[in-house]
Order: structure tokens, then sequence, then C-alpha cells
């Protein structure tokens, strides 16, 4: 694949940031780009190493983590295209698996990358940047609407619940498929936790409501500000749909039962990152002074965690206090965690860099909070006890001065209303329910996830739908 010496000539070289310093004092877009020769250079190092781990997802860890691309996504292939500069193939390629390379171009992890074979001696290729080339170039040249028209219609309507990455995906191939399609969504933008739950830095709106036009100009209606099962019944649905797709993602948040949790200045960390989104998006990307002298405690380590500082960076916060119930990861790999298994390091998110460099090191490991102070129903502090197999050690307590807590300690599952309301009792595999009308796909169908699996969830459901349709035609020859 691409040039067979590329990963012999070239370093790798990844999409650069925006220095720190400058980066803190607006929402506006990090990362910035490569140059056109530099990028299809970086496509060149794509080896023809035989067997590519990249674009296959392995499960390991008892099937709860994945290396590789769980999409199936034709990585090697489209690497090659655009180091031949034949980027409209590539684009081809690339869009085959993946509906929406604009969103994982910029949010994705990539474990494909640490799936890479290079990445056994060296750092990998830049998968996730060739990828979001890729779709730009697309975006300019007029080609991402031109992909989704479809060649006729079916006839048949279906019903989508959600429009974060499931439901657009999901939508994307079933308007491919002829399909005509509505997308509900209660909020007032479309676009879910791509556009309430990720702050603009990482993911700026204007690409999400870019992807959502692209969406109305191929044809799929949205019905915004509409929850279901108030807005418009169930029944109203079932009637006028022949599918229904359930794509309402996981949005149940993990809770902290303690002393003092009912304080006002404690937020589920979504609730906090969606309302500084529409704050920028009514008052735009400049930093403010919402938090200025404030001192604010995150309770998790994760991605939303590290949304959730340097947001908090962003409003002119004073001070910012990470805790992370786990062990501290290890400096390198242990023996039980080889490639290409996703590396289990210790290792630092934008945001705690950018804490880093405002305040020194923030983050403190086996820790929890086991008690909130308050005065007059406000939040004053927090009790912070060290943990040991995730449990409060006793006498290790401590007090701290906090104005407020973000709590992003990950998701259970889906929120129960609309399922119970739906009358779902059972999830199938292939995204049947117990109902043969209602699907379901995306976090809400197998649990907390990366926005790839999302994808891949909506097109697989898709093509089941569509499948279920062939089928009734064969039975009524």
């Amino acid at each position: 694949m691409a040039d067979p010496y590329g990963f012999l000539k070239y370093e790798r070289q990844d999409n650069p940031m925006r220095p720190i310093e400058d980066r803190i004092l607006d929402f506006n877009v990090m990362e910035l780009d490569l140059n056109e020769a530099d990028r299809r250079q970086q496509a060149a190092r794509c080896m023809n190493c035989g067997i590519p781990f990249c674009h296959h997802g392995i499960f390991y860890a008892g099937g709860r983590a994945v290396s590789g691309c769980p999409n199936d996504n034709l990585i090697p292939e489209w690497n090659d295209l655009v180091y031949k500069d034949r980027d409209r193939e590539a684009f081809d390629r690339l869009t085959k698996t993946n509906a929406l390379p604009d969103m994982t171009g910029r949010v994705c992890p990539a474990p494909c990358e640490v799936a890479c074979v290079q990445a056994l001696n060296g750092s990998g290729i830049t998968i996730r940047n060739n990828e979001k080339y890729i779709i730009e170039t697309a975006f300019k040249n007029d080609w991402v609407v031109e992909s989704g028209k479809p060649a006729r219609r079916t006839g048949r309507r279906i019903a989508v619940i959600g429009s974060g990455p499931a439901g657009i995906s999901a939508a994307w191939r079933l308007n491919q498929l002829g399909h005509s399609v509505t997308i509900y969504e209660r909020a007032d933008h479309a676009g879910g936790f791509l556009m309430y739950g990720i702050p603009n830095m990482k993911l700026p709106k204007t690409i999400v409501e870019r992807r959502i036009q692209a969406m109305r100009d191929v044809g799929i209606q949205f019905v915004l500000n509409t929850e279901v099962g108030t807005d418009i019944t169930i029944a109203e649905l079932k009637a006028e749909y022949d599918r229904i797709i359930v794509c309402v993602g996981a949005r149940q948040a993990r809770d902290l039962n303690v002393d003092g949790r009912e304080l006002t200045g404690i937020h589920q960390a979504v609730d906090y990152l969606s309302t500084a989104t529409r704050s920028v998006l009514k008052n735009g990307p400049k930093a403010t002074h919402d938090l200025a002298g404030q001192t604010v405690l995150v309770l998790g380590g994760g991605d939303t965690g590290n949304d959730c500082i340097a947001t908090a960076i962003r409003q002119g916060c004073a001070n910012v206090i990470q805790l992370e119930i786990g062990t501290k990861p290890p400096v390198e790999r242990l023996a039980s965690n080889q490639w290409p298994e996703w590396p289990m390091v210790l290792k630092n998110g934008y945001g705690q860099l950018e804490a880093q460099a405002k305040f020194g090191e923030i983050t403190t490991y086996s820790q929890t909070v086991t008690r909130f102070f308050g005065e007059n129903g406000q939040l004053t502090g927090a009790e912070i006890s060290d943990v040991d197999h995730f449990k409060p050690i006793p006498g290790s307590q401590r007090r701290v001065d906090v104005d407020l807590v973000l709590l992003a300690m990950g998701f259970t599952g889906a929120e129960k209303p609309l399922l119970d309301a739906l009358g779902i009792t059972k999830m199938n595999d292939d995204y049947t329910t117990n109902d043969n009308q209602i699907f379901t796909a995306g976090d809400c169908h197998r649990g907390p996830s990366l926005v790839i699996w999302g994808i891949y969830e909506g097109r697989m459901c898709a093509e089941k739908i569509d499948a279920s349709f062939e089928m009734m035609a064969s039975s009524q020859v």
C-alpha cells in the first residue's frame, strides 16, 4: 500500500494544536491542519503490512474493549488513494462504511492507530487526520450531498428518534437506499451528543450544522423541539411510519449518592457542557468570566472530565481539582497489555494539559468525594477520601473548599421512560426488538460507547430494516 518505503522516509506528523496560551482564550477549534503535500506524505507511511489490524475491531479484556476500527473502515485502501492524489476515490472508499468522517476525523480516539502494525515499533499512521482531510476535501468539492442522494424512492417511511451519531448514520444510509426518513429530536438543534455533549473547541458546531444541512439537502427531514411520547404520541408514529428506530443514546448519568448531593452547585457534566455550548451558540466563541474566582472540582478522569476542565478554564475559573477513583495507570505498557490492545498507560488529555500549564498538576488518583458541605443550600466544600478497591478508606478524609462540582463519572444506560412508552421489553443483537416495527441502535442498544460504534450500529440497523422490506416483498410474491 502507498509508498512501500514511506514509513521509513517520513516521520509521523500529527495535525498541530494551537498553543495552550492562545486556545484557552476562546472556544474556537484547537486542531489545525497540515498542508496537502505533508498530508499525502503521511498517507504514504501506510505500509504493505500483510494483515492490517487497523481496519478490523479486535475485542479483548473479556469483550469489554476493542482495538482496531469497530466499523471495519477500509483504512489501507483510502490511505493509498490519498497518497496517489485520488481523493474522490478515497472519499468513496471511506464513506462506504463511515457516514460521518467529519465527526470521527475530529473526536475519535482512533483505536485503529494503536492497532496499526507500525505501532509495534513506532507511532502508527495518522489515520484520524487522514480521514479528516478526505471528508474536508469532499465538502469543498460538493461530493457529500451527491453521495447521499438515492437512485430511486421506495415509498417506505422511517422515523428515527434521536439525532446523535447512530440516528444520523441510520438516516443517511436509509436515505441512500431510497427510503424517506424523518428524524425527531427533543432539543432545539439537531446533532444529539455531537451538538451538546462535545465542546465547540473539540467539535465546532458549524461542522455539525454543515452535516445536518447536507442531510436536509438529500431529503431527510428533521422535527426539532419534539419529545416523542408527549408532543407526538407513539400511536401516531406507528400509524405514520413503516419502521421506527430508537437512537436516544445512553444519557442516564452515573450519580454520587452522598450527603449534600442536593446542594446548589453540583451538576452532571453533560448538563454543564450543554449549557456552555448554548452560550457559545448564542454569544460567540470568546472566553467568558462566568466562573471567575471559583474553584471547580471534576469527578472523573475520562474524555468528559477533560472536556469539563477545558470548558471551566475558558470560563475563567480560578482553579481546578480533578479526582479519579481508579488507580494511577503505569507510564509504560504492562506485559499483560500488549499490542494491538489499547495501551492502558498514563496520558494527559487536552484539558489536563491546559490545566497543568495554568495551575500545575490537578489530577489525583484513588480518591473520591464522600460528602458535600454547604451554607443556605449553596455548595461550599467537599470531603475527599482515599479509596482502596473503590471503597473509601476510613480516617483518610480531608476537606477542600469548592464552588462548583461536575460529575463526569460516565453513564449507565438509556433513559427508561421512552423505552417503556414504546413497549420495548427486549433489544436483540440484530437491532430488532419485541415489536416488529421498532428497532434500536447506538448507545441505547449497546450501552455507552464511542461515536464510531454509533455510526456502525446506525448503518447496520439501516441495512437490517432495508432487508426486512425485501423479505416482505419476497413473501408477497
